[in-house]
């Protein structure tokens, strides 16, 4: 018995210093000098981008995949002219966007981004948001394209006899039903775009990542301020993917 309260005993001071070692830790790294307001400002930053980003991409991504997808589906059927050359054109243009964005590193093109083509420019946000808007809609573009050429080609067939040219086909016909079919592929491209801003820091952006590791220089402890930002990313993450699944079960429910 005395052994075992001698070991009890023992555990509760271990537990306790413990416990005290972590307060400190967590004052030292976000009560003093107001160091949470660094994670407030960069997890800011990080949503701004995000949520930019994302609809840069979808504007884009749906620019690229009718270009494509309206070629693959008539390069065959057209006449020789201006018409199908100008189609060819731009869907090589297309092809060349999706080869260079989807063929080199994001962060690459982040510092390209800021250190060449956009040198003169102090704006890191706006600068970010181009980065990762450019990048996220070349794979958008590829979603959108799997979800326009898997729609029924009587669709379009339909839509013409009824009196749409091609360009309303797409728009209130074709877009809508290969939106609602890719929604949730979407969804978890978004995901991963929330989590690939955290290289803005590469550019001196205070983005989430970035606030971390400042806080970690300034207090030389590395554990408490990456754990955060771990943790914050971690909870963001989980809570779009209860969103996501819980979109694809309305959207499964909803075709019955």
């Amino acid at each position: 018995m005395l052994l075992m309260a001698s070991g009890l005993t023992g555990l509760r001071e271990s537990f306790n210093s413990w416990f005290m070692k972590m307060k400190d830790e967590f004052t030292l790294n976000f009560i003093n000098e107001d160091r949470w307001k660094l994670l407030l400002e960069g997890l800011g930053n990080t949503l701004l981008i995000t949520f930019a980003a994302v609809l840069l991409g979808i504007v884009l991504g749906i620019l690229v995949a009718a270009v494509r997808s309206t070629w693959d589906k008539n390069k065959e059927n057209m006449k020789k002219g201006l018409g199908k050359g100008i189609l060819r054109l731009l869907n090589g243009i297309c092809n060349l966007y999706l080869t260079v964005i989807r063929g080199t590193p994001v962060v690459v093109q982040l510092l390209i981004m800021y250190f060449v083509i956009f040198a003169s420019s102090n704006n890191k946000i706006l600068i970010a948001i181009l980065a990762f808007g450019i990048n996220s809609g070349a794979y958008v573009a590829e979603i959108f394209r799997s979800g326009i050429m898997s729609i029924d080609p009587g669709q379009f067939e339909a839509s013409r006899s009824l009196g749409f040219n091609y360009a309303q086909t797409m728009f209130y016909v074709v877009l809508p039903q290969a939106f609602k079919n890719v929604l949730p592929t979407l969804a978890n491209e978004f995901i991963v775009l929330l989590k690939e801003t955290s290289v803005s820091g590469y550019i001196a952006l205070r983005d989430l990542t970035k606030a971390g590791d400042i806080i970690r220089g300034r207090t030389y402890s590395a554990f408490m301020p990456l754990i955060a930002v771990a943790l914050i990313y971690l909870v963001m993450v989980v809570i779009l993917s209860w969103l996501v699944g819980k979109l694809e079960r309305r959207l499964r429910n909803s075709e019955r």
